[in-house]
């Protein structure tokens, strides 16, 4: 037994997955703290005794049997995610929920999970060429079908992490620095058009000159840069002829200070919560943003507020020390690992959890736009915390299997 937690068991994995969940119990408790919400506390005790089971178990289901299954795993989810939209109910302004008895869950938060496996399935196959065209359709056909029923419901938050999983996962396979260029710019573009004209012409110059310098196939590159251009240009000219409500929604969606009072409100309140912090925070159950529920519903999205006030500049540098830790251990069993369904599996997770974290605390900070990601190990929610603990066991699983071929 004690070679087994020398030699197999991830201390790393293990030990900083739970201290985020601590974290995320003390600051759920302090945000529901003497309010109606003080029962989210107790439910997020229970779904984190089950994702710790759920992270347990995964760490001991063979490495080939997922590999065989993940295919399976990845149309059954599907089958899932489709059904939510005929029966699911609707929370947020998204179909995106199953309810019963009182209990929810949101099947988009296992399917990641599926997703990763099946492209990591597919990742390692020997057949598999990223300079193919065939091999590049099909990795993105298995990104495509999750993300468009995801986006049926709709919800534009989750369909970003996909994209932002899989990306690293393709470049990690092989794929080229222009293939991932070719992916990302088009958005880029879109969103500085959108800010306006000059930063449209700098993003689109910039774009031009990161193209140039990689020195691929001159026509393909003047296809993907033509191809920018007229994103960028149709993405201007649709919103010009918007209403100018909804115009002003956009505007919002970029920089909350656009309505302060309004769809601002959440940003704004959360930055005053981290400024007012200090170095080592009001102490717990102090936190006055908190306690006097400044922020709505804190306990989800905006949950790094807690730490970040309560404990000041200290808890928010211990919070992202764990996070830090957790990603480079992913990175280094990323390479370690001598099997490549295991390598693409651990950069895959990685990098959902690396999307989540930066989004989510960008939120809170006001450098990205609010869309509805949590925090991972410490946000409320019984899907979504179960679904990271179960991503955790796979990287437990992928360290104690990181010898084999």
């Amino acid at each position: 037994m004690n070679s087994f937690f020398k030699e197999y068991f991830d201390k790393t994995v293990f030990f900083s997955c739970l201290a985020l969940l601590g974290i995320g119990l003390l600051s759920i408790y302090s945000a529901t703290f003497e309010t109606r919400a003080a029962v989210n506390f107790h439910r997020q005790v229970v779904w984190g005794c089950v994702g710790f089971v759920g992270m347990i178990v995964t760490m001991f289901v063979p490495l080939r049997w997922l590999q065989r299954s993940s295919f399976v795993l990845y149309f059954g989810s599907l089958v899932v995610l489709a059904s939510v939209l005929a029966v699911g109910q609707r929370e947020y302004g998204s179909q995106s929920w199953f309810g019963v008895a009182g209990l929810g869950g949101q099947p988009s938060e296992f399917v990641k999970i599926t997703t990763v496996l099946a492209l990591s399935a597919y990742l390692s196959k020997s057949s598999v060429n990223l300079s193919n065209v065939k091999s590049i359709a099909t990795a993105f056909g298995i990104l495509f079908l999750p993300v468009s029923l995801i986006m049926m419901q709709p919800d534009l938050g989750t369909s970003l992490t996909f994209v932002g999983m899989v990306l690293p996962m393709l470049y990690w396979a092989g794929a080229s620095n222009f293939l991932i260029i070719a992916v990302i710019a088009p958005g880029v573009i879109a969103l500085s058009a959108i800010i306006g004209t000059t930063t449209f012409v700098v993003a689109l110059a910039a774009t031009g000159i990161v193209l140039y310098l990689l020195r691929e196939n001159k026509f393909l590159t003047s296809i993907v840069f033509g191809l920018n251009v007229v994103a960028g240009i149709f993405v201007q000219v649709v919103y010009e002829k918007l209403p100018h409500y909804q115009q002003n929604r956009i505007a919002t969606f970029l920089d909350p200070n656009n309505d302060p009072l309004g769809a601002g409100y959440n940003v704004i309140q959360a930055k005053v919560a981290i400024g007012s912090g200090g170095l080592f925070g009001k102490g717990y159950l102090h936190g006055t943003q908190t306690q006097l529920n400044f922020i709505p519903k804190q306990w989800t999205d905006f949950i790094f507020c807690v730490p970040g006030e309560e404990f000041g500049f200290i808890g928010a540098i211990v919070v992202l020390g764990l996070f830090a830790l957790l990603l480079m251990h992913g990175i280094q069993l990323g390479y370690a690992i001598k099997n490549k369904f295991g390598s693409a599996i651990a950069i895959g997770i990685t990098a959902l959890f690396a999307f989540h974290m930066f989004v989510n605390i960008g939120m809170s900070l006001g450098l990205t736009p609010v869309i509805g990601i949590p925090l991972p190990f410490l946000s409320y929610g019984g899907s979504s915390l179960l679904s990271y603990m179960i991503m955790a066991g796979l990287l437990m699983n992928v360290y104690m299997n990181r010898k084999e071929y």
